[in-house]
């Protein structure tokens, strides 16, 4: 079992400069703590999402550490120019040492990709073309590539990546569409939602893996090969009541966050939450699983059971979000990885 970091790096109460200056404090605090990988989402004009440009910010983080790995989860390729993101890609692989773990996916906003000319109902044709294109990008010295919505020829490849023959793939999904396509590419995957939901997408990954018969690119840091993980959001303090304190304030402003573009455009309630499950405040985060709550006995007793449950061998902390305090998210980590994480990597 390993343990990975995601991070919307979403607005608070404080400035950007000093935002953006907590963030990797706590990016070079999770590397001691024994993080595998820090990941951090990609979403436009919205207060959910601080480095709409994820590319700029890891090459921050890329420098603030010297052995976890860091990537995007996930690019937004309907949104990219193949050429310039295989040049980013290479960027970053080198800047990290080759540490780079590259997420990818269509974005799950309509009203983020319609900001970009991007309509929904075409994002998943134009994110399917757009990875064809930067994989056979990322492992030539020339592009010739032909497609329903990309065209190059003969275009100089000069940046290569370090990592050989690139990057790493990451894929993560809501729904068993994405998940059965992102085990028929053999990408890495991580899910989300309640567990009867997250079971689901990874049986279905899994069962489209064992047809494809082993990963991409096979990281001999997860058994079989492939990292197969679920997100949770994870307060832990010295008492449940002292995680309640911190966490449910985080939480609630966390979900506004991710509704505040629905909103503004006038969807509210239940089926502004259908694509991606989750609770509509923290109490009903907490009661489907999706959120952990607690000191660390309570918190570890939860995810030992959701581990076992769900057969995962990554889970995907989410451990500084909303309004939380850089004090309390260096706590909850250090109670994490000290009284949490070496029981449950033994699963």
């Amino acid at each position: 079992m390993k343990f990975g970091l995601f991070d919307h790096v979403e607005y608070g109460d404080r400035s950007l400069t000093t935002l953006f200056d907590e963030r990797l404090q706590f990016a070079e605090a999770a590397e001691a703590a024994g993080i595998y990988c820090l990941h951090v989402a990609e979403h436009h004009a919205t207060p959910l999402n601080m480095v709409p440009v994820p590319g700029v910010y890891l090459g921050a983080v890329a420098r603030a550490t010297k052995s976890m790995r860091l990537g995007p989860l996930v690019y937004l390729l309907p949104l990219y120019s193949p050429l310039r993101l295989i040049e980013e890609i290479c960027m970053l692989d080198h800047l990290s040492h080759g540490r780079l773990d590259v997420g990818v996916g269509r974005g799950v906003s309509p009203y983020e990709l319609k900001f970009h000319k991007v309509e929904h109902d075409q994002s998943r044709d134009i994110f399917i073309d757009a990875f064809k294109c930067v994989s056979a990008g990322l492992v030539t010295d020339s592009l010739t590539y032909k497609g329903e919505h990309y065209v190059y020829e003969n275009v100089p490849i000069v940046l290569r990546p370090l990592q050989q023959p690139h990057p790493p793939f990451w894929y993560a999904s809501s729904n068993e569409i994405g998940s059965t396509w992102g085990g028929e590419h053999g990408l890495h995957f991580v899910t989300l939602g309640p567990a009867a939901t997250a079971k689901a997408n990874i049986e279905a990954y899994k069962a489209t893996l064992r047809k494809r018969g082993a990963p991409a690119q096979p990281k001999a840091d997860f058994s079989g090969g492939a990292a197969i993980g679920v997100q949770r959001h994870i307060f832990i303090a010295d008492t449940d009541a002292e995680a309640v304190r911190f966490g449910k304030p985080a939480m609630d402003r966390h979900l506004a966050h991710l509704n505040w573009l629905r909103v503004k455009h006038g969807q509210t309630g239940l089926t502004s939450r259908l694509n991606v499950p989750r609770g509509a405040d923290f109490e009903a985060c907490v009661a489907d699983g999706t959120a952990v709550a607690g000191s660390p006995q309570t918190v570890r007793a939860e995810l030992e059971r959701q581990v076992k449950e769900l057969g995962i061998n990554y889970l995907l902390t989410y451990l500084f979000l909303g309004t939380m305090s850089l004090a309390d998210a260096l706590r909850s980590l250090e109670l994490f990885s000290t009284e949490v994480m070496p029981h449950l990597a033994k699963l």
